[in-house]
């Protein structure tokens, strides 16, 4: 199985002073036609947000849009009435379907907001435009993998309109797990802290591993790792 590796210090940046965010792929002004995405999966920017600023309302097409929050909080208006302040640990999933206008913004005063935006793209345009959120269990808070969005909704998971499963992976040092991956599919792992392996190669924070060969995956943590783990037709 080969395994390609988008390393952290590879990716686009743009820095506003009240925004420094990390591209993995082309966004905005970051643009490398080698660097558009990866199978339906647009969109991975890690953004660290000042305290009291944010993105203010505008607006979005087409997309399915979510943010996994690592630390702070986030908060989220829309045009569909939506006002909600998400916590570390939680996902916010807004389809932009046929026309939306959200903002995004750091209710803290004191503390920074670290989140992960992504984009996946949907599998028809024109949706009616929705939102949802995900809420870890008690359960679910510690467990080592935990699916946060998924085609069907299974498993207590958010609902996207593509075949696309995304779940989040938590790992004390020295513990592992598994992926297999169908035939015909393609995998992102986007580690977002720590250090791991993935079939033996090695990855850092903000590291990204793709891999489109059918099999498994062996994640091992060399140290506690929070991460993303997509698994895209």
């Amino acid at each position: 199985m080969k395994i390609t590796v988008r390393k952290a210090a590879e990716r686009g940046r743009a820095d506003f002073g009240w925004l420094d965010s990390r591209h993995t792929f082309s966004f905005g002004e970051y643009w490398d036609p080698q660097q558009m995405g990866f199978r339906t999966l647009r969109v991975i920017n890690e953004d660290r947000v000042a305290a009291g600023a944010g993105f203010p309302t505008h607006g979005h097409r087409d997309m399915e849009i979510f943010s996994y929050v690592l630390s702070g909080a986030l908060e989220h208006q829309d045009s569909m009435g939506n006002g909600r302040i998400l916590r570390p640990g939680e996902v916010q999933l807004m389809s932009a379907g046929s026309g939306v206008r959200h903002s995004e913004f750091n209710p803290s005063k004191t503390e920074p907001t670290h989140f992960l935006q992504l984009w996946i793209e949907p599998h028809m345009t024109g949706l009616k435009p929705s939102y949802a959120e995900w809420k870890p269990t008690a359960a679910q808070a510690s467990a080592a993998k935990v699916l946060l969005l998924s085609m069907d909704g299974r498993d207590g998971s958010a609902k996207i309109h593509q075949d696309a499963a995304v779940w989040r992976v938590l790992l004390a040092k020295g513990e592992s797990l598994a992926h297999e991956l169908a035939d015909g599919r393609g995998a992102w792992l986007q580690l977002a802290r720590g250090a791991a392996t993935v079939n033996g190669i090695a990855l850092a924070a903000g590291d990204g591993a793709a891999t489109e060969g059918a099999g498994p995956l062996a994640i091992v943590a060399s140290e506690p790792v929070e991460a993303l783990l997509f698994d895209l037709k």
